[in-house]
């Protein structure tokens, strides 16, 4: 059986896995601001890493905003368009084991979609994410390399720049820990770095999707929350799935391989084809 290349074309990088009779042999992303190129680069890239030859590849299954460019067969190889909702509800599933849940997929905007045994449907989405986090941060701080903002953000004080419900109340009161933001930017002091700064819109980012995906879960009896997508990668990710594990009824889970989630889940729904 050949191998199978979920593709991702999403709005800054491209990832491409590929599956071997349903085993993952592989992964890779790259960036670039044209998704043709980077979707060729992408394929290109794969196969030599994984020293794949272009006969070994049975087909292509393409998702996400840059595969609406692209309307043939990739290379002569058979290429299928998958539902980039559908693709991360399966993804997400497949990557946590679990039979459903609430998938939080963080990428330049977030969306989030409910998989479960009865089907995957989209919720709604946010305009606030990765996307949010680089224009911001080019703005206020003239770096839009996600890497350089990462780097600045390190030694970051969320106390420089955010105001608590300590800074309002003194004390914790029930169900509100002391240390819980009241306010993203709501205390910048003249004293904050850009460090601050960029630690604070990273942290707000990622606040709005946690408490996003608590309110969606609010009207459901699902009480597992996945996240996904290329914000799983920061380091940040580990703070909102304890933090809101711990201030809630929901279990958030971060699974291997989550920022290939919707790749991975474009590429099973094809082998399933």
């Amino acid at each position: 059986m050949g191998i199978i290349l979920g593709i991702d074309v999403g709005g800054s990088t491209t990832k491409v896995v590929g599956l071997r009779e349903g085993e993952l042999i592989g992964t890779l992303q790259v960036r670039a601001a044209d998704q043709i190129t980077s979707l060729f680069g992408a394929i290109g890239n794969f196969l030599r890493k994984y020293n794949v030859a272009l006969g070994d590849v049975s087909s292509i299954a393409i998702t996400g905003v840059g595969s609406s460019f692209i309307n043939e067969d990739i290379y002569g190889i058979k290429t299928y368009k998958v539902n980039e909702f559908q693709a991360i509800g399966h993804g997400a599933l497949q990557l946590s084991g679990l039979k459903e849940a609430i998938v939080v997929s963080m990428g330049t905007g977030t969306a989030f979609v409910r998989a479960g045994v009865d089907g995957i449907s989209h919720i709604g989405g946010s305009g606030v994410g990765g996307g949010t986090i680089i224009g911001l941060c080019s703005k206020m701080l003239g770096k839009s390399d996600i890497d350089a903002i990462l780097a600045l953000a390190m030694t970051g004080r969320l106390e420089n720049v955010d105001l608590s419900v300590r800074d309002i109340i003194g004390s914790d009161i029930p169900s509100l820990p002391a240390n819980l933001t009241a306010a993203n930017f709501g205390k910048i002091k003249g004293t904050a770095t850009e460090a601050d700064l960029a630690l604070g819109i990273i942290n707000m980012v990622f606040e709005t999707a946690g408490m996003l995906a608590v309110f969606v879960a609010k009207n459901d009896t699902i009480r597992d929350v996945v996240l996904t997508g290329t914000l799983t990668m920061f380091p940040q990710a580990e703070g909102l799935q304890f933090a809101f594990s711990n201030l809630t009824d929901l279990t958030f889970v971060i699974p291997p391989n989550a920022v290939y989630a919707t790749a991975i889940g474009a590429a099973a729904i094809n082998n399933m084809g």
